[in-house]
């Protein structure tokens, strides 16, 4: 029987010299979706690769006396490196280099022109060359890039337009009746109220002032705009338009394009409009997930916040590092990277709850038994409840994965982790050692938990590669029917006579306040050294910006307004005045908390347009922290009135002056 099809990617990242830990992230969550499916038996086809065109990467080249594709060249083969460093399990790696790809998109540019879904007119516009994206006057934020808050110039040049605006009604139909076309919802509603409702613009898609793209191939004086070139990947990967296209009749439509949410808009507008025009199926499903923060900042080279994945995964292992990216965030949400938290989840977790079931299992059978069970077993009164939690914990993780709930999925697991270690308190082996007569019962005890240890290791896979053979290997367990997913459903798989021989701790237990002073200088360095290379490299006019300096009450006259729109309110457990909310701003969104249960009920804030001090320092609240405060007006009487925008359709992430 032929196996069901799988095609997952994640954008094709821009080559830079350094990947931090939030790019990690992204490539780390769609590989552990692209091994879960192959552990369910799917042909999988998991592509990544590098967006190696445009004005940027030219400028950056010519500052090192370097040819662009030199330099891209040299940056490919470190971001190789450390998806291996990551176990990153691509199946294919593009650059939009290559030559089949290069070809291709002149053959889709051609098409697109001769059917007159593209024309040939004059562009003036505002230009963001990091984010490689023009902006009309009226999508800029105080003159500047709405998407990253860098300068744009305003360029007029003669250009080739892609007539995006002719797709508006379709794309708004398409999403209406495909609900899980785009998620989280939160992305579908924001590209339907906020970029197509209002209306589309025909798209530039060449550019004639600089050289380093995929030349259009009818007017060579043309280079073909970057995310036209980029967002093409995920079919010239797979041969499209080629003379062998199997591939692309074998895993087309993609089931899901994993991408991070500041660039949702090219995948969710721009991309689908493209398709139409080829009259090709759309992908089934686009995920925008959300970012890792420092601080409520987005990770920047030029601030010094960003995270070396390499020095975490040198001191804790890939597995750990994998771990906590994908257990400490609801994937889809923006989420904070800390060196405190990153270290209690190693400890209480992967060391106290993983690591030691595995070990005082392992150590128990080689005590009490030397190493190997006898073949009689004795049921107990605890056996039941253990096997039915198994059970159920299989499904509930098949349930979440479906929807990439990663961390719902390893809280599931976790809690039978922690069910197991429960187990072992209940039957109090050590106490059944004592007794000639308890010698069945206490194998039996010993069997559940190992049979229990399997089926966690089988679960973990996607998520920790390495961690699971290091648990087998301590109850002799080979590779084959017991480590396949479909045996997580059945009971009793091992031998009843199984052998255990105890092997190396999985997770050593981490000294937090010495680790925080040794992790912390690692991190410093490795950013001093990101920032005095991004300064080497970049021309001043191109730095990344700074972000707002962190304010006190007492420095109000230095606050930072901005416009955010409430997404998400709800009341706080054991709080009489507080509400958390997730207010947006533009592509960013942030927990703020605020004393206003009093006056308004959680409902009621959903959908407003509220002033933010976006730059007050960040503070904990109720064991969270709140990054910023939402305005209010007061009266004689203490009732307050949120401030709020008289145009309730004003873009959130608006400044305020």
């Amino acid at each position: 029987m032929e196996k069901e099809k799988f095609y997952i990617t994640t954008p094709i990242y821009y080559p830079s010299d350094k990947l931090h830990i939030g790019h990690s992230y992204c490539t780390v969550a769609t590989d552990t979706m692209a091994r879960y499916k192959r552990l369910r038996g799917y042909d999988v086809m998991f592509l990544t690769g590098t967006d190696e065109h445009g004005q940027k990467i030219e400028r950056i080249a010519n500052s090192q006396n370097m040819t662009p594709k030199q330099y891209t060249d040299k940056v490919v083969t470190g971001i190789k490196e450390l998806w291996d460093t990551l176990c990153i399990s691509y199946d294919k790696f593009i650059r939009t280099t290559d030559d089949y790809h290069v070809k291709t998109v002149q053959k889709i540019f051609k098409q697109l022109y001769d059917q007159g879904d593209i024309y040939k007119s004059a562009y003036e516009g505002w230009y963001c060359t990091p984010c490689e994206s023009f902006f009309t006057e009226h999508q800029l934020v105080d003159g500047k890039c709405p998407d990253c808050g860098r300068d744009v110039e305003l360029l007029k040049e003669e250009s080739y337009f892609f007539r995006l605006s002719k797709y508006q009604d379709r794309i708004i139909k398409y999403m209406e009746e495909n609900p899980e076309f785009l998620q989280p919802n939160t992305r579908q509603n924001e590209m339907i109220n906020n970029f197509l409702k209002p209306g589309l613009e025909d798209l530039a898609v060449s550019r004639t002032s600089f050289k380093w793209g995929v030349p259009v191939e009818f007017d060579p004086g043309h280079i073909v705009y970057v995310w036209v070139d980029a967002l093409s990947n995920y079919i010239t990967a797979l041969g499209y338009g080629t003379e062998d296209d199997s591939l692309f009749q074998k895993f087309w439509p993609a089931d899901v394009h994993v991408v991070g949410k500041e660039i949702v808009r090219f995948h969710a507008i721009i991309w689908p409009a493209m398709l139409m025009a080829l009259h090709l199926p759309l992908p089934k499903q686009i995920f925008g997930h959300g970012w890792l923060v420092i601080n409520g900042g987005k990770m920047s080279k030029s601030v010094g916040n960003v995270v070396d994945p390499n020095v975490l995964v040198n001191k804790y292992g890939v597995d750990a590092i994998r771990y906590f990216l994908l257990r400490e965030i609801a994937f889809g949400q923006d989420g904070n990277f800390t060196n405190e938290a990153l270290i209690q989840r190693i400890n209480s977790d992967l060391a106290n709850d993983l690591g030691n079931l595995v070990s005082r299992t392992a150590g128990m059978i080689e005590k009490y038994f030397d190493g190997q069970l006898p073949e009689t077993h004795t049921a107990t009164a605890f056996d039941a409840e253990l096997q039915e939690m198994a059970k159920t914990t299989v499904a509930n993780v098949e349930t979440a994965m479906e929807k990439m709930f990663f961390s719902d999925a390893l809280i599931e697991i976790w809690n039978l982790v922690r069910r197991t270690n429960k187990y072992i308190d209940e039957t109090q082996p050590w106490i059944l050692c004592k007794d000639e007569s308890k010698k069945a019962e206490l194998a039996n005890a010993l069997y559940h938990v190992a049979e229990s240890i399997r089926i966690i290791s089988v679960l973990i896979t996607p998520f920790m590669p390495n961690t699971p053979a290091k648990m087998r290997v301590q109850f002799c367990i080979e590779e084959g029917e017991a480590t396949t997913w479909e045996s997580t459903k059945t009971w009793g798989v091992l031998p009843k006579a199984l052998k255990a021989v105890k092997g190396e701790t999985l997770f050593p237990r981490i000294d937090m306040k010495k680790e925080l002073a040794e992790l912390d200088a690692a991190i410093k360095a490795s950013q001093a050294t990101s920032i005095a290379n991004q300064q080497k490299k970049e021309e001043p006019k191109h730095n990344e910006p700074e972000y707002p300096a962190e304010i006190t009450i007492d420095d109000f006259c230095k606050v930072q307004l901005k416009v955010g729109e409430v997404i998400e309110s709800a009341e706080v457990k054991g709080s009489k005045k507080l509400l958390r909310n997730i207010v947006k701003f533009g592509e960013e969104e942030r927990v703020i908390f605020s004393g206003i249960k009093g006056t308004y009920a959680p409902g009621e804030l959903v959908g407003k347009r509220v002033v933010v001090a976006y730059n007050l320092k960040p503070r904990k609240m109720m064991g969270e922290m709140s990054y910023g405060m939402i305005l209010c007006a007061e009266d004689g009487d203490g009732k307050l009135s949120i401030l709020t925008t008289a145009d309730e359709n004003f873009a959130s992430g608006s400044g305020i002056s």
